[in-house]
C-alpha cells in the first residue's frame, strides 16, 4: 500500500489546497519529533477545574431493566478479563497489553515516535485494528456504567487501573496509539462519559481532573487534534470523529486556556464537516450504512455534550442530524437493519450498552426522544441503555429547522439508493436498489464497486446479501475480494470491475451511475431502473420489479441488459447465511427458516448463462460472507458465465414458494 506507486497515485487524487496542507503537517511532524514524550510540555491547567455535567437520577431511574442486566452481564464479563473484538476472543482483559495484537503474536513497538510507526505493514506491529479497538476504551465506559448503575465500586476501580496502565505506557506521540486521529477523537469520548459515569464514586476526582497524569493526556490529546485534521480527500467520518471527540472533551474538561479556542474550533468544524458528509436527503456520503451510523452517534454524543456544558450548538448541526436520523428510519427492514453497503468496520461513537443490544434500534430510540418520531417511522423498542442517559442532559428539544418527510421516502435521488418494500408471502419483501454515485471524495476509501447491486430480504432475513468488508490491511486478497464486483450482487463483464482500484482505500476511476426510472408512490408494482458506464463503451442496465400483488407469479425480477457491446460476463448473487440453495440448471430452490417456520422460494436464472454453485472457496475467494469486521463464515455464491452479444437480455425471477414441499 505504501509503495512509490501508491504515493503517486494518492497524490493525484488531491487538490493544491490539500497538498499544501499535508506539506504542512509534514514540518509539524519533524517539529514535534524534538519535543515528543517530553513530560515537562503540557498545558497550563485552570485553578476551577470542574467534571462534566451529571446524569440526571431520573436518567438512570429511566434504563430498562433488560437493558440494564445485559450491562451488567458485560461488565462482570470484562472483569473476569473476557472480551472479543473482531472475533478473536480475549481473555487477558483484567490487565491488558495495550501494544498486543493477539491474532497475530505480535508486539507494536511503544517507544517509538508516533509517526515512525508503521502502522499499516502487520509484520511490523500486527494488526492494528485489534490494538486501537481495546483502547478507544468504550469497555471501559460499559464498566463505569454498570458502576453508575448499581453504585459497586469494584468496577470503578477495574477502570482507574486500566487508565493508569493506559496513560503510563502510552505517554504522548509515542507508539501507536498517537498516529490516527479518529482513535484520539473517540477515545476522548470514552473519557468524558467515563468521567461522568463514576461521579458518585469517591476517586472520579483524584482519577481525572486532580491527576497531573490524566490532565497532560487530555491536553496533548485535544493539542494532536488540534494540530492534524483529516484533509481534502480524507475528510470523512474520521474528520466527524476529530471534532466530535475535540468539541465533547473541549465542553466536559474546560481546563485548560486553550479549552475555548478548541471548543469554538470543533464546533465549526463538526457543523461543516456533518453538511459536507451527509447528502441533503440525510443519508451518509460515504454510502456506507456502517458510517451513517458512527457518524450519527459521534454528532449526537459531541451536540449532546456541548449542549450539556452550556455551549450553543447551531440549530443547523441538530438539523442535519435529525435528517440522517429520519433517513435512517425510512431505510431500514422490518428487523430495524439498514442496507449493507461499502465498507463497515464495527465502529461505535459511544459505547454504553451491554452485548446483545441491537445497534440501530438504539440510535432510532435516541433519535426518537431527542428530535420525536414521524408517523411513519417503524415501531423501536425502547430498550437501551444509551437513551435514557443521552437524552437525560438535554434539557429541552433542540432547535431545527426545514421540513420532515411526510411518508416514508423510498428514494434517495442524491445518494443514488432506492428501497422498493411489498406484503408478500405473510411479510416484508424489501429490495435495495445501488443506482448512487461511488463512494465520496476523490479517493471514495469507503465504496466498493457495487453499482446496480442489489439486497433482498424477507422479514428482515438475507436472501441476496451484500457479503460485507471483512478486513481493511494485511489480507489484501480478501480485501479485493469483498470491494469488488464481483463479492456483489450484480454484474461483472471480462473480469473486470466497475471502477478501479488504487489501493485498499484508494479508486482512482469512478463508474457513472443513473438513475433512469423511480417507483411510484402507493403501487404494487414497483420499478427502479438505473445504468452505469463502468465497462464503457458498453453499458449495463438493470431493471427491477417487485410485485406484491397476491396473484403475481414474479414477485421480484431482475432485467440485466448489456447495451453497446458484449463480452465475458459473470452474473452473481450471494445468498444470505441463513439460505440454502439446490442448483438444477437454471433454478435455484432456495430455503431458509425464520421463526420456527421453513420457508422457501424458487430463483429462475437467466438461461443464456452456465450456472454453478461456490461455497467457502479460497482460491480465489467466492462464496463468503462477513457477519462483522475480521469474521468471514462460507455462504453459497451463484455464479452465471458465459459470453454475452451486444444488446443481451439476462432475466432472473424469485417469487415465494407456499410450502417448501412444492416445486
Amino acid at each position: 500500500m505504501t509503495n512509490a506507486g501508491w504515493y503517486l497515485r494518492r497524490v493525484s487524487r488531491m487538490g493544491p489546497a490539500e497538498v499544501a496542507g499535508r506539506a504542512l503537517d509534514i514540518w509539524r511532524k519533524r517539529e514535534w519529533r524534538s519535543v515528543a514524550g517530553r513530560p515537562e510540555l503540557t498545558g497550563d491547567p485552570l485553578p476551577s477545574r470542574r467534571p462534566p455535567a451529571p446524569i440526571p437520577t431520573a436518567a438512570l431511574a429511566a434504563v430498562p431493566s433488560g437493558a440494564a442486566a445485559r450491562l451488567v452481564a458485560t461488565a462482570d464479563r470484562l472483569m473476569d478479563g473476557h472480551h472479543e473484538y473482531f472475533g478473536v476472543p480475549r481473555d487477558d482483559l483484567a490487565d491488558p497489553d495495550w501494544s498486543l495484537d493477539p491474532s497475530t503474536g505480535r508486539r507494536a513497538p511503544t517507544d517509538a515516535y508516533a509517526f515512525d510507526v508503521p502502522y499499516r505493514d502487520e509484520q511490523a506491529v500486527g494488526n492494528v485494528k485489534q490494538l486501537w479497538e481495546p483502547s478507544r476504551h468504550q469497555h471501559l465506559t460499559v464498566l463505569a456504567a454498570a458502576h453508575a448503575l448499581t453504585g459497586d465500586d469494584r468496577y470503578a476501580e477495574r477502570v482507574a487501573d486500566h487508565l493508569k496502565s493506559w496513560w503510563a505506557t502510552n505517554p504522548p506521540m509515542r507508539g501507536v496509539h498517537w498516529v490516527s486521529g479518529i482513535e484520539l477523537g473517540i477515545r476522548l469520548i470514552s473519557w468524558v462519559w467515563v468521567r461522568r459515569l463514576l461521579a458518585d464514586w469517591s476517586g472520579a476526582a483524584g482519577l481525572f481532573e486532580d491527576n497531573a497524569e490524566a490532565r497532560h493526556q487530555v491536553w496533548h490529546h485535544q493539542r494532536w487534534l488540534a494540530a492534524f485534521p483529516s484533509r481534502g480527500s480524507s475528510a470523512n467520518n474520521h474528520v466527524i470523529a476529530e471534532a466530535a471527540g475535540q468539541l465533547a472533551a473541549a465542553s466536559a474538561f474546560d481546563w485548560f486556556p486553550e479549552s475555548t479556542g478548541w471548543r469554538a474550533s470543533a464546533l465549526r468544524s463538526l457543523d461543516t464537516q456533518l453538511h459536507r458528509n451527509t447528502f441533503d436527503s440525510g443519508l451518509n456520503r460515504e454510502l456506507a450504512s456502517e458510517y451513517h451510523g458512527l457518524v450519527l452517534e459521534l454528532g449526537l454524543a459531541a451536540a449532546i455534550e456541548a449542549d450539556a456544558a452550556g455551549v450553543t450548538v447551531p440549530e443547523s448541526t441538530w438539523s442535519v442530524l435529525r435528517r440522517m436520523t429520519d433517513a435512517l428510519a425510512a431505510i431500514v427492514d422490518t428487523g430495524l437493519h439498514p442496507p449493507r453497503q461499502g465498507d463497515s468496520d464495527d465502529g461505535h461513537g459511544v459505547v454504553l450498552d451491554g452485548a446483545g443490544t441491537d445497534r440501530w434500534a438504539s440510535l432510532l430510540a435516541t433519535g426518537g426522544a431527542l428530535f420525536g418520531r414521524q408517523g411513519w417511522w417503524p415501531a423501536v423498542p425502547a430498550d437501551d441503555v444509551r437513551t435514557a442517559l443521552l437524552v437525560g442532559l438535554v434539557s429541552s428539544r433542540p432547535p431545527t429547522s426545514g421540513p420532515r418527510p411526510a411518508t416514508r421516502p423510498d428514494h434517495f435521488a442524491d445518494a443514488g439508493l432506492t428501497v422498493l418494500r411489498g406484503d408478500v408471502a405473510g411479510g416484508e419483501l424489501w429490495c435495495r436498489c445501488d443506482g448512487g454515485p461511488h463512494g465520496f471524495l476523490s479517493i471514495a476509501a469507503h465504496a466498493h464497486a457495487d453499482a446496480l447491486s442489489v439486497e433482498v430480504r424477507h422479514d428482515g432475513v438475507q436472501l441476496l446479501a451484500d457479503p460485507g468488508t471483512y478486513c481493511y490491511h494485511g489480507e489484501p486478497e480478501w480485501r479485493e475480494y469483498f470491494r469488488s464486483t464481483l463479492g456483489h450482487n450484480t454484474l461483472e463483464l471480462d473480469g473486470t470491475d466497475q471502477s478501479r482500484s488504487g489501493g485498499p482505500f484508494l479508486w482512482t476511476r469512478h463508474a457513472r451511475t443513473r438513475v433512469l426510472e423511480t417507483p411510484r408512490a402507493g403501487s404494487a408494482v414497483q420499478q427502479w431502473r438505473a445504468e452505469h458506464d463502468g465497462y464503457r463503451p458498453v453499458t449495463h442496465r438493470r431493471t427491477v420489479e417487485l410485485d406484491s400483488r397476491p396473484a403475481s407469479r414474479s414477485a421480484l425480477r431482475i432485467v440485466d441488459e448489456v447495451r453497446g457491446g458484449g463480452g465475458r460476463c459473470r452474473l452473481v448473487f450471494h445468498l444470505g447465511p441463513a439460505v440454502t440453495a439446490e442448483l438444477t440448471n437454471h433454478v435455484a430452490r432456495l430455503t431458509w427458516t425464520h421463526d420456527g417456520r421453513e420457508r422457501a422460494a424458487t430463483l429462475s436464472l437467466p438461461t443464456e448463462l452456465t450456472w454453478t454453485t461456490h461455497r467457502g472457496e479460497t482460491d480465489p475467494p467466492l462464496g463468503w460472507y462477513s457477519p462483522g469486521f475480521g469474521r468471514r463464515e462460507p455462504a453459497t455464491t451463484l455464479v452465471g458465465s458465459g459470453r454475452v452479444e451486444r444488446a443481451a437480455i439476462l432475466t432472473t425471477v424469485w417469487h415465494p414458494s407456499p410450502d417448501p414441499a412444492d416445486g
